[in-house]
């Protein structure tokens, strides 16, 4: 086999098991190996075949599943140049081919004659493998499919050039690595840089489902759609009463644009640090990125946000093109005022300068989005809508009855506390 002749898809991660097996493939009938010691080779490359595809959620031909998973998660010159742009020009074409030649050749390689050299028939048992109807815990359930199928369609490529033309098709439908292949990713600090580390499991709520607050949900979808479609934007400030459906807004607006490439990083205050390192790290790739700070907000002895916006606007490099700032925050200037604040200022020479400073932070905002708490008529057609989606069968006035019961003692009027009660009435029924 001529894996050593890849010039794209080197150094895999999760590549051992390629490795190990094309050995296996070049050698199994060699005198000069200990036909046991192969033996057991094979044996130690179908455990972590099996358990590879355990904790992915991997069904089907299992071999074929992993070369996919190789493929669809390399990310180099050629996977980020196609990814949502779709097919490129230049050399780098003939190079890709070059390489899948070679992966079609392990695509219909026949292991049968090593398999009777051996005299075992552990790889017929992963060719039509069938899991425990679980997707793993590293990918969720649409990305696994997605794999799945992509190596059905991939073994029966008639020849090189279609299997080219799949798996380019595939880079452009859904990305390449695990900034294409997953929706929302967190931070990790290590000594060495930061990480960006998938989010497997988000929720998946729709605009729709946020009862209310159009006007609202309209200027979060106007901005975000024109992000995505490549013109001008503006970083976005959700503010207002607590349970109002800023956060739920937030992961919608990704739900609905992923698709067109849209992704999300989530940052917590404490990780400011580390944006530029993450910025550097997505600023050339084809997706658009919203960095995505929840409950945003400082105290008075928070110097956190000055960093916050010398990294938004104000410092030497010009913020990349693809990405966007969403914020969700209790309060409309982000940092906390008080009554000292007025003293204070009541004693310095230049007052203006101390207010501009406190609100510096937000006028880099462009658009900012009040969601107001409801007024007890709204909240009622919320826990009403949210009743009949969830298939409460209640008399109305009784609903509405409890529910204004449930809302004066946890926590007032919100789309929280009258999903809150849903839940209660779910529970107990």
């Amino acid at each position: 086999m001529r894996t050593k002749e890849l010039m794209l898809y080197k150094h895999m991660e999760d590549g051992q098991i390629l490795t190990d097996m094309t050995f296996l493939m070049e050698n199994y009938d060699n005198d000069y190996y200990n036909t046991e010691d192969m033996k057991s080779l094979l044996f130690e490359q179908m455990n972590d075949l099996l358990e590879l595809s355990a904790s992915h959620g991997f069904e089907g031909n299992l071999w074929h599943t992993y070369l996919t998973y190789l493929l669809a998660s390399h990310e180099n010159a050629y996977s980020t140049s196609c990814e949502i742009t779709g097919a490129i020009d230049g050399s780098l074409n003939q190079v890709a081919l070059h390489d899948f030649e070679i992966f079609k050749e392990l695509f219909d390689y026949d292991f049968r004659k090593m398999e009777e050299a051996f005299g075992v028939d552990c790889i017929s048992m992963i060719k039509e493998y069938v899991g425990d109807s679980s997707h793993g815990n590293v990918f969720n359930k649409r990305i696994r499919d997605r794999i799945c199928d992509l190596a059905k369609s991939l073994a029966e490529a008639e020849d090189a050039q279609d299997f080219k033309e799949k798996i380019t098709g595939f880079y452009k439908e859904f990305g390449v690595g695990k900034l294409g292949l997953h929706k929302a990713f967190r931070i990790e600090h290590t000594d060495e840089s930061a990480q960006i580390v998938p989010i497997t499991k988000i929720a998946h709520v729709h605009l729709d489902d946020l009862v209310g607050y159009e006007i609202a949900k309209k200027k979060l979808i106007d901005n975000t759609k024109a992000f995505v479609e490549g013109k001008r934007a503006n970083n976005c400030l959700l503010f207002g009463d607590a349970g109002t459906g800023k956060s739920t807004s937030i992961k919608a607006i990704l739900n609905q644009y992923y698709d067109q490439g849209l992704r999300m990083i989530e940052v917590y205050k404490h990780q400011f640090q580390d944006l530029n390192d993450v910025i550097a790290q997505i600023k050339n790739r084809n997706y658009k990125f919203i960095i995505y700070m929840d409950d945003l907000s400082f105290e008075e002895f928070e110097i956190e946000y000055k960093y916050l916006k010398a990294v938004i606007e104000g410092g030497l490099e010009k913020k990349p093109d693809n990405i966007l700032i969403y914020a969700t925050s209790n309060r409309r200037h982000l940092i906390r005022e008080t009554f000292k604040d007025k003293e204070d200022r009541d004693e310095e020479l230049h007052t203006n300068d101390t207010v501009q400073e406190k609100l510096s932070l937000v006028a880099r905002f462009g658009v900012t989005i009040y969601f107001g708490k409801p007024a007890k008529k709204e909240f009622q057609e919320i826990v009403l809508a949210l009743a009949e989606k969830n298939g409460i069968d209640m008399p109305e006035d009784e609903l509405l009855l409890e529910a204004n019961k449930w809302e004066l003692s946890h926590g007032g009027l919100s789309g929280r506390t009258a999903q809150q009660f849903i839940d209660y009435l779910l529970g107990t029924r």
